[in-house]
């Protein structure tokens, strides 16, 4: 059922969505005016009609319409991304993980999505503004119960222990290898999320370095496209998401 305060989708009839929070007064938009009200004590699912005649689907929000609908800054890391981290590290429920480079938070939402409320997020941002934004996606999506953000620099060190990841969003993530042998679980992941192929030789040099301490690392690239399909023709789109950054994995001996 349906509460006061409780967030909803709003699809209509041309597919757009609407991600809203349900309370007293109107939601307002191009195709009519729809009394939100009239969603409480209601199930997931109904056709609520706005003042035009236009009907909209109501549906239960998923990670997927946060991560869409949520306010951004600095470039995020895409759900394609997101989705071979927490494949290729093994990431599940009551998960511990520090992030570095929290960045507008979509990563963290995504992760504290899949750990639940018995996991932890420690994320480390240096930038301020960064933080407060991530924070406020934080809160907004509900996830306040299992994440922190802190201002600090993770170069200069991870004050947490046992920890069972640690993913970074970093321009130089080889600076945090020294740290990750301390704070990590055996077996736990790093992962470093990097836009250009010099970051990635950068860290497997000073990965070479602390050879005993991890196994061989793995580093992926993620491309996806879409396909188009039409009842004469069936065939892949001549743009794609290509290229957004390497990722690379290594496990803790």
């Amino acid at each position: 059922m349906i509460k006061l305060g409780d967030k909803v989708v709003l699809l209509d009839p041309r597919g757009k969505r609407y991600l809203i929070t349900v309370k007293e007064g109107e939601f307002h938009t191009d195709l009519g005016i729809i009394n939100l009200e009239k969603l409480v004590d209601k199930e997931f699912g109904i056709l609520v009609e706005s003042h035009k005649g236009y009907q909209f689907r109501v549906l239960k929000p998923r990670i997927v319409d946060y991560i869409d609908k949520m306010k951004r800054g600095p470039q995020i890391i895409h759900p394609k991304d997101a989705a071979q981290i927490v494949a290729f590290a093994g990431i599940s429920p009551g998960d511990v993980i520090i992030e570095a480079g929290v960045g507008s938070g979509a990563l963290t939402l995504f992760l504290a999505n899949i750990i639940g409320p018995q996991g932890r997020i420690i994320g480390y941002e240096i930038r301020e503004d960064f933080a407060n934004l991530a924070w406020r996606n934080v809160e907004w999506a509900g996830f306040s119960d299992r994440v922190e953000i802190k201002l600090k620099n993770i170069y200069e060190g991870i004050d947490e222990e046992e920890i069972d990841h640690i993913i970074l969003d970093l321009p130089q993530p080889e600076n945090v290898v020294e740290h990750a042998v301390k704070a990590l679980k055996p077996g736990g992941f790093l992962v470093a999320y990097t836009p250009c192929i010099n970051q990635v030789d950068r860290l497997y040099k000073k990965l070479r370095e602390y050879k005993k301490h991890f196994t061989k690392p793995r580093t992926i690239e993620c491309l996806v496209r879409d396909q188009e399909v039409k009842p004469d023709c069936i065939r892949p789109r001549t743009t794609m998401l290509a290229h957004t950054g390497y990722i690379t994995f290594v496990r803790k001996a």
